[in-house]
């Protein structure tokens, strides 16, 4: 089987890491190569790639016709133009999240790959989470869930605002578990530290009687990546950080006793989830090549992220204005 050769265009924070994966798993023998990096600092592009075993390209195009694949981990402004070149090029795709900067961007990508036929997933990697995994396949018709997602303040990400920074990792998790975007968003949001919202909270209601709380924060001390789920009987609580997660259970009563509640703590195996949602890729890039079946986890695709997406740009409408805050 030829090895999938793979291009990371961008190697700050988050491409960097999404490059040291890739040449793992070629370490690994997991079918793949690190076709290369580029970067617009051609310094840092220099760097990863002497680390890494790998090439610096100057041009992403000329990098790109030498791969098979892309990661694309660029700043979310630029997002649809490089994912578009890349699409356009023959190139199957992994974007960071979020998907685009825009819902008209973003619904462009899912029509450029439906007609070429590529894959396109987004880095929604919570989604992997070892916590979420044991969890998912375990909810049933959830009526409430309490979502936390704070973290201190960095440069990274600020070109957009805490809902599509922060926020949209758990509004696309919610959506997947659900199976469905929400009818009413009532939502507040203030700036702090930037001109785009920094603190913002959102309820959010389903067409399945679904209630949602969302919390997102990238102005706070202690970070926090909770998510607690309610559903008849049972509560499940999820520790991102931790890779942890809890079960709650109400037992009927027995013999004229109380209903008695027990805690269950589930069995996680912590893993790299940046891994396993480039394996997940990887597979599905396999898998449309007819070299075999996707590897574990289906990923997030375009479609899911764009529904995410879609939903943190109207979490952003239904805020009051921050003067009537004044």
């Amino acid at each position: 089987m030829k090895p999938l050769r793979i291009a990371v265009i961008g190697v700050g924070h988050m491409g960097r890491r999404h490059a040291e994966k890739v040449a793992e798993l070629a370490r690994r023998g997991h079918g793949v190569v690190l076709a290369g990096v580029t970067d617009t600092d051609t310094e840092r592009a220099r760097t990863t790639a002497e680390a890494l075993g790998t090439r610096a390209v100057s041009d992403r195009r000329d990098l790109c016709a030498g791969a098979d694949a892309a990661i694309v981990a660029v700043s979310t402004v630029a997002h649809f133009a490089v994912a578009r070149d890349a699409l356009a090029a023959g190139l199957d795709v992994l974007v960071e999240k979020p998907i685009a900067a825009t819902l008209e961007d973003a619904e462009a990508l899912v029509a450029l790959a439906a007609r070429e036929n590529r894959v396109l997933h987004v880095g929604h990697q919570e989604w992997f989470n070892a916590a979420m995994r044991v969890v998912r396949e375990r909810i049933e018709a959830p009526r409430f869930a309490e979502i936390h997602r704070l973290g201190m303040f960095s440069e990274r990400g600020t070109d957009v605002d805490v809902v599509r920074d922060l926020m949209i990792h758990d509004l696309e998790i919610l959506q997947q578990l659900l199976g469905e975007e929400p009818e009413r968003i009532d939502a507040v949001g203030i700036p702090v530290l930037t001109d785009h919202v920094d603190i913002a909270n959102a309820r959010l209601t389903f067409g399945s009687r679904c209630a949602a709380n969302l919390t997102a924060s990238r102005v706070s001390m202690t970070p926090m990546r909770k998510f607690r789920i309610f559903q008849r009987d049972a509560y499940f609580s999820i520790d991102f950080l931790e890779q942890k997660a809890v079960l709650f259970r109400r037992y009927p009563p027995l013999h004229g006793e109380k209903p008695r509640i027990e805690m269950e703590e589930l069995k996680t195996d912590p893993e790299d989830s940046l891994r396993a949602q480039l394996e997940s890729f990887v597979g599905a890039v396999r898998s449309r090549l007819g070299d075999g079946d996707a590897l574990g986890a289906i990923g997030v695709t375009g479609v899911e992220a764009t529904a995410a997406l879609r939903t943190a740009l109207r979490v952003i409408d239904a805020m009051p204005s921050t003067h009537e805050f004044a």
